[in-house]
């Protein structure tokens, strides 16, 4: 009863979305919604099998609907920074303007794990995978303004106010996957600050949302990495979490709505402003987080803002595309 939905009716023709980790939960929410209002709406996903199965089913709960848009699938592994600079590759050569980037896609709650680049898994997928991606879309997104990006957070970021820089894969602390979630969730956010201050004067703003307790596919491991408390509560909740539908509402209402295109760098919860923990509004934590998350990912040599249509040399040997 307390869910509020985003009441806009704006319509996305002409205008192609880009969402991560669209085949489930609120990604395939959102997805489905921008679908409704006219969009090309390019469903970023790691397991193409299961992408596949949700467009079928949204063309099927749409079938008969006039003024729909496209779908399309591409090949997404956040987990492997490889993976990122071919799926922005290959998004760079196949579309010409990007209006909306959704940085939805995450993991939560696992048990302790590091993707292909050393990375430990929340911070990697979470934050470092979608750095990365925002990073080498900039460019076409710029070209493309108005324009949006929006990153999916979470209200837990305010259980750790520390993000490793120094020790990304964890290897000198005694691991913790609420602290390791809390983090990365943390670090969403301060990367939307940072973003917003470095894009004032190009006509893309960026948002941070926080969709509520959500009960969606992202929950699958908590149960081997919760001990036997955080599990009882878990379960106990549980009724009373969101719907997928009800948690992409404040992603649909940041990526659509008309009142939030002058505002830019914020955090929002049930389709309204929100306050932030006090690390995520620190200025200076966000500039550091975005310096190391330039080196970590091999960016130091390229400069998106002013990169223009050439990509980084690691990625495609600095030839235009």
């Amino acid at each position: 009863m307390l869910s509020r939905k985003c009441s806009s009716k704006a319509r996305l023709d002409g205008r192609t979305a880009v969402v991560t980790g669209a085949n489930s939960g609120i990604g395939k929410a959102t997805a489905l919604d921008l679908f409704r209002r006219g969009g090309r709406i390019i469903l970023a996903c790691r397991d193409l099998k299961r992408a596949q199965e949700a467009v079928d089913d949204i063309r099927r709960q749409t079938s008969g609907i006039e003024g729909l848009g496209e779908l399309v699938i591409v090949h997404l592994d956040l987990s492997s920074l490889a993976s990122v600079r071919e799926c922005a590759k290959n998004l760079l050569r196949t579309e010409k303007q990007i209006h909306l980037l959704i940085n939805n896609a995450g993991v939560c709650f696992i048990p302790k794990r590091l993707t292909k680049d050393g990375f430990e898994m929340h911070l990697g997928v979470n934050h470092f995978g979608h750095f990365l991606l925002t990073s080498l879309l900039l460019p076409c997104i710029i070209r493309s303004a108005p324009a949006r990006i929006i990153t999916v957070s979470s209200k837990f970021h305010t259980m750790d106010p520390n993000i490793p820089l120094d020790d990304v894969a964890w290897e000198n602390q005694t691991f913790s996957t609420f602290k390791a979630y809390s983090q990365s969730k943390l670090a969403n956010i301060l990367f939307t600050k940072e973003l917003a201050n470095k894009l004032q004067g190009t006509g893309v703003t960026t948002y941070a949302v926080e969709p509520g307790v959500v009960s969606t596919d992202a929950l699958r491991y908590a149960n081997e990495s919760m001990f036997q408390g955080a599990r009882w509560l878990l379960r106990m909740f549980s009724p009373l979490a969101k719907t997928a539908t009800q948690g992409a509402q404040t992603t649909i209402y940041c990526a659509v709505d008309e009142k939030v295109v002058a505002e830019s760098g914020f955090y929002y919860g049930n389709c309204r402003l929100s306050t932030p923990s006090t690390a995520a509004r620190d200025p200076e934590r966000a500039k550091m987080l975005w310096d190391a998350s330039v080196r970590l990912v091999g960016l130091e040599n390229w400069d998106p803002f002013t990169a223009g249509d050439v990509f980084p040399s690691d990625c495609a040997e600095n030839t235009k595309l």
